[in-house]
């Protein structure tokens, strides 16, 4: 199974009868599946069919789903309310003889033009024309899932050739710190030795083997060769995981963590600057692989 990212766009559009509807789908990164949806007004019934669909095709990803709806002009039916209306009418014939010839009398546009007076209603899609615009709707959902399932996957094979290649840049780090870690314990040994001899000559309160214990335990805390047997196993696991493919995210998010542990380890216990510097450029790319395992589902 190919890695997706969890960054796509999709949109699908249709007709059924006279109306046309479009689908717009974009997806960004999420800790887990969030879906935010809009649709117009009368087809709210839908929500959770889509829902299943997606979740039946994406596991992680913030989807922001968009239902546009095109309707040519319906014939309207006009509706008065005789009650309010023949009220304002009395309140205006009385506030007329109370006021007589100092204010003009109520004219009939200014009555219909009162809130509640009027009513311009659409008439409603009959049953059947409902329920194939639903059906076209959802349809039309599905397509577009697909769509931005098949995008998220283009991505994430992008996505993945960029991963493969960090990993291959952690193993040659690593590989190079190997060589130098070999040599390291003749050049500690020497070192360590030359110290031991100058506090001995310098002093006579040393205890001599004291000091070969202090020497051994101090070798013994720069060897870095666990960290880079750990850092190799992680690099097989790492391969092993893009190579499998699938919903792997999270953990290579997590195993980003333990490689950026064991760099770190690596440059602390590190006395070779050589060493050190390969240590610091392990971190970059590390960073950067993290960055883009932010983007896979």
């Amino acid at each position: 199974m190919p890695i997706a990212s969890m960054t796509g766009f999709a949109r699908v559009s249709g007709n059924f009868r006279d109306v046309s509807w479009a689908w717009e789908l974009k997806s960004v990164n999420g800790r887990g599946l969030d879906m935010r949806l809009r649709v117009a007004p009368g087809l709210d019934g839908v929500e959770i069919t889509v829902r299943e669909i997606l979740q039946r095709h994406v596991q992680r990803g913030t989807i922001q789903a968009n239902l546009a709806i095109d309707r040519p002009p319906r014939p309207a039916e006009i509706r008065i309310n005789h009650d309010i209306l023949s009220a304002l009418v009395k309140a205006a014939g009385a506030v007329h003889d109370e006021a007589g010839s100092r204010i003009a009398p109520a004219s009939v546009d200014g009555l219909l033009a009162v809130r509640g007076v009027v009513e311009i209603i659409e008439r409603p899609d009959d049953d059947e024309a409902r329920a194939g615009l639903t059906a076209a709707v959802i349809d039309g959902f599905s397509a577009a899932v697909g769509a931005l399932v098949e995008a998220r996957s283009v991505e994430g094979r992008n996505v993945a050739e960029i991963l493969s290649q960090q990993i291959a840049s952690i193993e040659k780090r690593v590989g190079e710190a190997e060589v130098i870690v070999a040599g390291l314990p003749q050049e500690l040994k020497a070192r360590i030795s030359d110290q031991v001899q100058a506090l001995l000559s310098g002093s006579s309160a040393f205890d001599p083997e004291r000091l070969h214990q202090e020497a051994i335990l101090l070798a013994t805390r720069a060897d870095v060769r666990e960290e880079l047997d750990r850092l190799q196993a992680h690099i097989d696991h790492a391969r092993k995981l893009v190579a499998d493919g699938g919903a792997i995210g999270r953990k290579l998010d997590f195993l980003a963590q333990e490689f950026n542990r064991e760099a770190n380890t690596l440059c602390s216990k590190s006395s070779n600057k050589q060493l050190t510097q390969i240590g610091l450029s392990l971190k970059t790319v590390i960073d950067q692989m993290r960055e883009q395992v932010q983007n896979i589902e």
